[in-house]
């Protein structure tokens, strides 16, 4: 945790335990700067808190998902329910209230029917003189007030009094009665007032019920208990300990009434929840005295539970209310099994959803790991499942690319050793003879080469001169050029070894290439063949016996005649019994040998038009006067130009020698 975090902590546990002081001594302080510093410190925790939670809660898609399912299906069923819950907390508040409120306008009524029939009967007798037993008449007022005192305990009959309240109602002819609710004399009660025209003037009759527990107690007996509060204002001159407030202004309790022996009633079931409200009744104040800026007001408080008034609400339909009200819990059941279904569906899909992605995410870590083998499982058939079977087969193709491009480096490491391999096989370095230079240069398509050239040295004037071109190219190539070189060398070294019954001046190419035909025919595949031009050169003669065996000719140009040395005979390989034939020629001073592969003049430009010997002629005449090796490589920078490509489609291999009188020592 980092200093802000620390002091911000601190800053709520102080305020936290000023409140816990200030709960027991009302006496302490309270500290506005704190509190202000609390507010901060709380909102910043809740600033820290939300990131966090993002960091490391909302990391997990599934952990999102349930977020996301809880802020679009969770909280609005909730604010609907908690909604639905106050509303119908409201609605039977409100008819608590109106039930309270219509039981108080049936006394009232009663009330005031009692006082307008006595009233009637009172107005008879006084105008007629006699009594109303003597009259016959239907209300005897003893008898009546008896009765009704059943139905209003502590009823209360005076004549004569009331007349203060005529006027006051808002009935139609309230100057002849009046009922309802007044405080006088520090006592609430019900009373009605009726005025009747007598001989003598008229009759007032008041009838008045005092607001008892006895007369709370007949009140809607389905409600809990019941309490009157009769509340004034607070003045100057009246302070209470514990004031109402209503409106913004502050009420002091006057009067309690409330009922004896009655509970709160118990709940029938877990949905029946205590219901307490208020309901404010009209009164009329006769104690409000001068300098009081509002009358006394009544407020009735009520405890009830939904059970109860949904008794009183369908108890006009009689059997069917229970019916009714069963039906509409069935169908509440009914809404809360869908939604705890859909909760639970919700679930269930989303942690398809996750757990899918889990098994990808985890497939990545095995991935990471080095771990290609690895595999999403596929439970299900849907987009995720297709998801995961494209990961398994990208996978499967990553496995294979990475196991064709470890064969393939096995394959470049085996090339580079039979590169460095066949590099032995050609000549460490050029001979030494004397009145000849020599240069040759070899460049593979490859990283192995199927051309071949080779100087053996048969005597000190005499040097063998061997060109190849192997059929096919890459390893195979290199492996029957291998062949080539090892047969031709054995077989020309029998001269240079001194063999019984082989002398220098019996040399015969043609017969040396016969052996090399006959090897390869008997040791190769029957498609495997190569071209081969042998020659022997003579220094002190100046002559060179050549055999070309389907080989390019290669080129002797002296002055400026061009021969091509063609003697010979057919490739070497493919048949048995094959006749070559050996050439010769004499060597002038100056005079340049240009032996090659098909490599060299087979390039070909965007046009498709080949390099040819021509060209290759005409490069050689204008280096005539160059040395040998820069003769050849220009030859191969004007095939290379001619193509124009970086990539070469065969093995070139070129051998430059010129005739002189001047030996010259070069490296290859």
């Amino acid at each position: 945790m980092s200093l802000i975090d620390w002091a911000a902590l601190v800053i709520l546990v102080l305020y936290g335990v000023l409140l816990g002081l200030r709960e027991y001594n009302a006496q302490i302080p309270p500290s506005g700067f704190l509190f202000f510093l609390a507010i901060c410190a709380a909102i910043y925790w809740l600033v820290r808190g939300w990131i966090w939670a993002r960091d490391h809660l909302l990391w997990s898609l599934r952990n999102r998902l349930v977020a996301a399912y809880v802020f679009i299906a969770v909280v609005p069923v909730l604010l609907l329910l908690a909604m639905a819950g106050l509303a119908a907390y409201l609605l039977y508040w409100q008819l608590g209230s109106y039930v309270i409120y219509t039981e108080m306008e049936e006394r009232e009524q009663r009330a005031g029917v009692v006082a307008t029939a006595l009233a009637n009967s009172y107005a008879v007798e006084a105008a007629s003189g006699r009594s109303a037993a003597a009259l016959a008449l239907p209300v005897d007022p003893a008898t009546y007030i008896k009765n009704a005192m059943t139905e209003l305990p502590g009823l209360k009959v005076e004549t004569g009094q009331g007349e203060e309240l005529l006027g006051r109602g808002d009935e139609p002819f309230s100057g002849n009665r009046f009922r309802g609710l007044v405080f006088s004399d520090g006592q609430l009660a019900l009373r009605a007032v009726v005025a009747r025209p007598t001989p003598a003037g008229r009759i007032l009759v008041s009838a008045v019920v005092p607001i008892t527990p006895e007369l709370i107690d007949t009140l809607a007996p389905e409600l809990g208990p019941i309490q009157f509060n009769v509340l004034r204002a607070e003045t100057g001159n009246i302070k209470s300990v514990v004031p109402n407030v209503i409106a913004t202004q502050q009420f002091v309790p006057v009067q309690q009434i409330g009922t004896t022996g009655r509970p709160v009633p118990k709940a029938v079931n877990p949905f029946d929840k205590l219901i307490t409200g208020i309901v404010g009744l009209d009164v009329l104040d006769l104690d409000q005295k001068q300098g009081q800026t509002s009358p006394v007001r009544v407020v009735v408080a009520f405890s009830t539970r939904p059970s109860l008034l949904n008794r009183r609400l369908f108890s006009p339909l009689g059997d069917l209310g229970g019916a009714a009200a069963t039906a509409l819990l069935v169908v509440g059941a009914i809404f809360l099994v869908i939604e705890i279904g859909s909760l639970v569906t919700g679930i269930i899909m989303t942690r398809t959803i996750t757990t899918a992605v889990d098994n990808l995410y985890n497939a990545t870590q095995h991935v990471q790991d080095g771990d290609l083998s690895y595999r999403v499982r596929i439970p299900h058939r849907d987009q995720l499942a297709a998801l995961g079977e494209s990961f398994n087969s990208m996978m499967q193709s990553v496995s294979t690319l990475i196991e064709e491009q470890r064969q393939r480096q096995k394959l470049e490491n085996e090339l580079s050793i039979a590169h460095e391999v066949q590099q032995q096989l050609f000549p460490r370095s050029l001979p030494n003879l004397q009145g000849i230079e020599i240069e040759a240069i070899c460049r593979p398509a490859r990283v192995v080469s199927g051309d071949y050239y080779d100087f053996i040295r048969i005597s000190p004037t005499r040097l063998a001169i061997a060109v190849a071109d192997i059929s096919g190219k890459g390893i195979s190539a290199a492996l029957l050029m291998a062949n080539v070189q090892a047969a031709l060398r054995s077989d020309v070294l029998r001269y240079r070894n001194g063999q019984p019954g082989i002398h220098l001046e019996q040399i015969d190419t043609a017969e040396i290439v016969s052996h090399l035909n006959l090897h390869l025919f008997r040791n190769t595949s029957d498609e495997r063949y190569a071209t081969v031009f042998f020659g022997v050169y003579d220094a002190e003669t100046r002559q060179l016996h050549y055999t070309n065996a389907g080989h390019l000719p290669p080129l002797y140009i002296s002055g400026g005649n061009v021969r091509r040395l063609e003697t010979g005979g057919m490739v070497v390989g493919l048949f048995n019994d094959v006749p070559f034939q050996q050439g010769a020629v004499e060597i002038e001073h100056g005079g340049m040998l240009v032996a090659y592969s098909d490599g060299l003049i087979e390039p070909e430009n965007v046009y498709g038009e080949e390099f040819g010997t021509t060209r290759l002629v005409d490069v050689a005449t204008r280096n005539k006067d160059a040395s040998s090796h820069e003769v050849a490589e220009a030859m191969m920078h004007a095939a290379e130009e001619w193509s124009g490509s970086p990539e070469q489609a065969d093995d070139m291999t070129v051998i430059v020698m010129r005739f002189s009188g001047h030996p010259q020592e070069k490296r290859a």
